[in-house]
């Protein structure tokens, strides 16, 4: 490994067009997201043929490799020296994987076996998902390098989050109203186009994210040199994990990624049987996030500016959750209209369904962005205390502990399910009034303990705008120290 090029001249501006392009790469992960929570199983379950017990063993399988790699990624990451600094090789390496990988996810080979399909399922998920953590932990690294300024962090994370819904939901859509509406959701052609499809959008946006970005490179920092042992690394990476600010914030992640599976999971049992829409409506309620997301993006740093991330955060997360329980709660005390009502041919639970998504979506969103501007804050904290620049560790081990215990969501979402006794092969309409109420007033409850849980973790985050201002001051006094002492004969 070499070392980075030498600056020449003055740094570059982060403008608009550096944050498109530094964003336009989360569009891969947008696009391998939706996939794998939409499509996949009843690709390989339905159209496939295989057990549904084996698609699920196969995911499993292949998350907790990932999981295994995230950290041992970001380690490499933040140590790694090149020309092209510690991010870019990266970056620029895993972009044809990434896309092959995709492609040939969507294109199982035919006249195999079970077990040989169920050992291609994980081999292909395992270099899918490998090869996104090899390009999401230095992308994501990126955001706290590319800018120290407080505010400026949650404008360029906004626009990450804002390609991430986009693209994802754009493919989502057009796999959804175009693909399947030719030719069936149960034939394979809708799946072989929608990996070529994918396959193209995520290569692209990751070259052209880390071409963007590419002429900052120079400027970004460059680890320390020196050969470590083993046992050094590891003692390093227990300090640098140590930090309370990360410690807080992985803890807000883990509890909130419990509620999400918890969410995630309920969400076709609410839209199917607690207000019997039909797949069309479903999907037109899925269009939410087109406008929360591009709603967050502006918002994320205007509120960053005005009342700091932590307080904002703290509020948005909140709101988002008792928004999203409103409709709930207004049908339950019978003042929401019934879902049999219409204005003309749209079901009259739709506009307002859609309007309490849209409202969701901006907290929410814009919650999670300025809570993943928080960690970003927490680099130079670190750095303060141990002299190393560590956000590849930071992201990946963030990272891991929420893909870790997104099964538990799951698991919490089936046994409310077996607490309600609802049934199975149940019908729309057909599932007893009581059982559908006690799904909603079992959920709620359930729901508002656990974000309430990470919202209480949260205050104990203690970086603020002036802790962060005052850490770049410190830092900024030790590289002075340095370059005098360099220079003294």
């Amino acid at each position: 490994m070499t070392e980075a090029a030498k600056p020449l001249g003055p740094r570059p501006h982060v403008g608009i067009g550096t944050k498109i392009f530094y964003g336009l790469g989360s569009v891969a992960f947008g696009i391998k997201d939706n996939g794998y929570r939409v499509f996949l199983l009843l690709f390989y379950n339905q159209v496939v043929g295989m057990d549904p017990r084996a698609v699920g063993l196969a995911i499993t399988l292949a998350l907790i490799i990932d999981c295994v790699i995230d950290p041992i990624l970001g380690e490499v990451s933040d140590n790694w020296r090149s020309r092209w600094g510690r991010r870019h090789p990266f970056m620029y390496a895993s972009a044809l994987p990434i896309a092959l990988s995709f492609l040939l996810l969507w294109n199982p080979p035919a006249g195999w076996s079970e077990q040989a399909l169920f050992w291609y399922l994980v081999a292909v998920a395992v270099l899918g998902r490998s090869f996104i953590t090899m390009y999401e932990v230095p992308s994501s690294s990126l955001a706290a390098e590319l800018t120290e300024d407080y505010d400026q962090r949650a404008s360029i994370l906004g626009w990450r989050y804002f390609f991430a819904w986009w693209g994802g939901l754009t493919l989502t859509v057009v796999m959804f109203w175009v693909f399947m509406a030719k030719h069936g959701q149960l034939s394979p052609i809708p799946y072989h186009l929608y990996g070529y499809v994918g396959a193209v959008l995520m290569f692209v946006s990751i070259i052209a994210s880390a071409a963007g970005t590419h002429r900052f490179i120079p400027w970004l920092r460059q680890p320390v040199a020196g050969k470590r042992t083993l046992g050094q690394t590891l003692s390093q990476m227990k300090e640098t994990l140590s930090n309370r600010p990360f410690v807080v914030i992985t803890l807000v992640g883990l509890v909130a990624a419990i509620a999400q599976g918890v969410s995630f999971t309920l969400a076709f049992y609410f839209s199917t049987y607690f207000w019997e829409l039909n797949p069309f409506w479903t999907g037109v309620l899925v269009l939410d996030s087109y406008f929360s997301s591009a709603i967050a993006l502006v918002a994320a740093p205007m509120l960053s500016k005005r009342s700091g991330k932590k307080k904002a955060g703290t509020i948005l997360l909140a709101a988002s959750v008792l928004t999203g329980f409103l409709p709930l709660m207004l049908r339950l005390l019978g003042w929401f209209p019934e879902n049999a009502d219409t204005y003309g041919e749209i079901p009259a639970i739709v506009p307002w369904l859609f309007l309490d998504g849209v409202v969701r979506g901006i907290f929410g969103i814009t919650a999670a962005i300025l809570i993943t501007a928080m960690l970003a804050d927490v680099v130079e904290h670190s750095e303060v205390k141990t002299g190393r620049r560590s956000e590849g560790l930071f992201f990946a081990f963030t990272s891991l502990v929420q893909k870790a215990v997104g099964g538990v969501g799951v698991m919490a979402a089936s046994f409310l399910l077996v607490l309600i006794n609802f049934p199975r092969n149940a019908k729309p309409g057909q599932v007893d009034a009581e059982i559908i109420s006690n799904m909603a007033l079992v959920y709620m409850p359930l729901l508002a303990l656990l974000y309430g849980t990470a919202l209480a973790i949260m205050q104990l985050y203690n970086i603020s705008r002036e802790t962060h201002e005052e850490n770049l001051r410190i830092i900024a006094a030790k590289a002075q120290a340095a370059e005098a002492a360099d220079v003294v004969p």
